[in-house]
């Protein structure tokens, strides 16, 4: 289960087209497998995210690109951070991941959430519906999804879905540990609690003793033992071998999203950056620390602005497996 995850969130880069762009992920992918890094994830996504740029920048279709990835890496699960359920028939899915599983030699891991791009469903296509009808089709998808990874023949009608005796063969090499999404305390983290293998927080920092408490309460009241759970905290870096450098980096990102860090106010200057965990080694480490300090046991970072440079990526490993400890 993820611990220390990275994510690659954008697939726009500075002097990349269609045509060199794979070989520009990979090399995210190869630096994050040989940093230590234990998941490498990508977004499953058709649209670039409104935080990250405009919805006609780059986006690759996640298990096309993970099946790829599975060749340019040896140890890192492979993940999407995460499936929208919206987006895909609950047994194909089962059987996408099945494929990844296979081709990655038993490096598969599912990253399922309920959806809530609503741009990208009305413009592709995609049913969205209520909150309440998303969530309803997560858990049904999870009832035939999850009995399929396991080779199970699930048979299941409900309002959503259904399947008759459902075949997937082969069937996983690997038991495949399945991560929910969100960080929602009613309805995401019990499924959490009756499901999953682990949970990736995007709340903030101050949020996560009251999450942890609900996830702890469900578990209770469901049988589970909490300590099973892996649960990380999803965070936006910058990191470089100096703070200095980690600004004028970040700085450069935000002038291609078109604000310029130096010619904004005080206030929103730190606007911009506090979501960010960013500095040098040093820095992200307190970071790191602040989330090991909460009881969490991992991050899922990504690095937007210097992604692209692999010594970011190692640097950032470096400063993760300090932390958090190798997933050997």
């Amino acid at each position: 289960m993820t611990r220390i995850g990275y994510q690659i969130p954008n697939f726009t880069y500075p002097g990349v087209g269609p045509a060199e762009l794979f070989d520009a992920v990979a090399k995210q992918a190869a630096a994050a497998d040989r940093s230590g890094f234990d998941t490498i994830m990508v977004m499953d996504h058709f649209y670039q995210l409104p935080m990250l740029g405009e919805p006609s920048k780059y986006m690759l279709e996640c298990y096309s690109t993970l099946a790829a990835l599975a060749q340019h890496t040896t140890k890192a699960r492979l993940a999407s951070l995460v499936t929208g359920n919206t987006y895909r028939n609950p047994a194909l899915l089962a059987k996408t991941i099945t494929t990844l599983d296979i081709v990655s030699g038993g490096r598969a891991q599912l990253g399922i959430g309920a959806g809530w791009f609503e741009l990208e469903h009305d413009s592709l296509g995609f049913e969205f519906g209520t909150f309440t009808d998303r969530f309803e089709k997560l858990e049904e998808a999870l009832q035939i999804i999850l009995p399929m990874l396991r080779d199970e023949r699930p048979t299941f009608t409900g309002k959503h879905y259904s399947v008759d005796n459902a075949i997937n063969q082969p069937a996983p090499i690997s038991r495949i540990p399945v991560m929910i999404g969100g960080s929602g305390e009613k309805k995401t983290l019990r499924m959490v609690a009756q499901y999953a293998d682990s949970a990736n927080f995007t709340c903030g920092l101050d949020e996560v003793p009251r999450k942890m408490d609900a996830l702890a309460a469900h578990c209770e009241r469901l049988g589970r033992d909490r300590s099973e759970i892996t649960v990380s905290k999803m965070g936006f870096c910058v990191i470089a071998p100096t703070v200095d450098q980690a600004y004028q980096e970040a700085k450069s990102y935000m002038l291609g999203m078109g604000v310029d860090l130096d010619a904004v106010d005080e206030a929103t200057r730190e606007m911009f950056l506090s979501p960010v965990w960013w500095g040098g080694s040093e820095e992200i480490e307190e970071w790191f620390v602040k989330v090991r300090d909460l009881g969490l046991d991992g991050v899922t970072v990504s690095l937007p602005a210097n992604g692209t440079l692999p010594e970011r990526i190692e640097q950032l490993g470096e400063v993760a497996v300090k932390v958090f400890g190798s997933a050997s």
